[in-house]
């Protein structure tokens, strides 16, 4: 009699979850811990290994981002307009500045020492955390952008910058006076997320069309022939395409192979490189909002969470999930090459 393998449990579910959509989270680059972004006007901290909800901060509006700045503190972006800083240490916070609009993006760069948010009031705004509190202080400098900001990413010094109209921006973080490269998106879609690559040649890029982009930085021949688009996330259905939004990419730091996640509540895993897909997770309640692999690799963070892209309706509640990462689902497979004749 073969035994039946059951398919692999969706991951540890933390308990105390936000009680509204997901907008993201992020994995600490120092620890397990984990800081969760949500509609619920709430930006949440959890001992992710100990399923531990070690602190809260309640905000004036539904929070649409945040990131670390190092174990002890983080950054938020509000719909509120405000861009917050959070001391998890004595569970405090204070504004370190504000948009004209809600604020929809933060990354903090290690490289730079700022912290640059993107909005949708058309703008990218850099500030130093290290300024005292007051936006006068704090504020390094503002930067126009062609339409609301969608997305950003960073890797080294470059900061890679996605807005409405399918606009992508190129910026180098020592030079934020124009951008190095104005590009629009290959998908014909609008924008959902874009990630760098963790070796810094490029980034990928998600649409609501069910399409993943992979673009190179490098503007010589040889490497934009390398960029390519993927669909995914879709399923066929009477002779019909149902086609869902991408909305999370996460590459994994030690093989540089990337996760995404869509509206169709499946996590796909993908090698790039050799352009295949490497695993499939067994679907997940919700749609998936957001997924951030930890900083070594052995844990995936799901945020399952509806992202109302049909409108309001009965949904499950929105929870995270964390996953033990087996190297088999996100090891790169080599080429096999035949033997040639002898």
């Amino acid at each position: 009699m073969t035994s039946v393998v059951p398919p692999p449990a969706p991951g540890r579910e933390l308990s105390n979850p936000p009680s509204d959509g997901i907008s993201n989270l992020r994995f600490s680059n120092h620890s397990d811990h984990l800081l969760v972004s949500s509609w619920d006007k709430s930006v949440r901290l959890y001992d992710a290994s100990a399923n531990v909800l070690r602190g809260e901060f309640m905000h004036g509006g539904p929070v649409l981002d945040c990131c670390f700045h190092d174990d002890s503190s983080g950054f938020s972006a509000g719909a509120d307009n405000t861009v917050r800083r959070l001391v998890f240490s004595s569970n405090k916070e204070d504004i370190l500045g504000r948009h004209d609009a809600p604020v929809r993006c933060v990354e903090y760069s290690y490289a730079a020492g700022q912290l640059i948010t993107g909005s949708w009031d058309k703008t990218l705004k850099c500030w130093d955390p290290r300024g005292a509190s007051g936006q006068e202080r704090t504020l390094v400098g503002t930067y126009p952008q062609p339409e609301r900001v969608y997305s950003l990413s960073l890797v080294g010094n470059h900061l890679v910058v996605a807005t409405a109209g399918r606009h992508v921006n190129v910026y180098d973080l020592r030079n934020m006076s124009q951008p190095e490269q104005r590009r629009e998106s290959s998908l014909k879609y609008q924008t959902r997320c874009v990630r760098c690559y963790p070796n810094g040649t490029g980034y990928a890029l998600s649409s609501v069309e069910g399409r993943v982009a992979m673009e190179f930085f490098d503007l010589s021949e040889p490497s934009q022939a390398k960029k390519y688009a993927f669909k995914c996330h879709r399923k066929s259905e009477a002779g019909r395409d149902i086609v869902y939004p991408v909305n999370a990419i996460a590459f994994h730091p030690i093989y540089g192979t990337f996760a995404t996640g869509g509206c169709d509540g499946f996590v796909n895993v993908w090698d790039g490189n050799n352009k295949k897909r490497l695993y499939q997770y067994s679907k997940y309640p919700s749609s998936i909002a957001a997924l951030s692999f930890s900083r070594d690799g052995r844990l995936l963070a799901v945020a399952s969470s509806y992202t109302f892209e049909e409108g309001p309706k009965h949904h499950e509640p929105d929870a995270i999930y964390v996953r033990s990462v087996n190297e088999i689902e996100v090891k790169p497979k080599p080429k096999v090459y035949p033997n040639p004749q002898a």
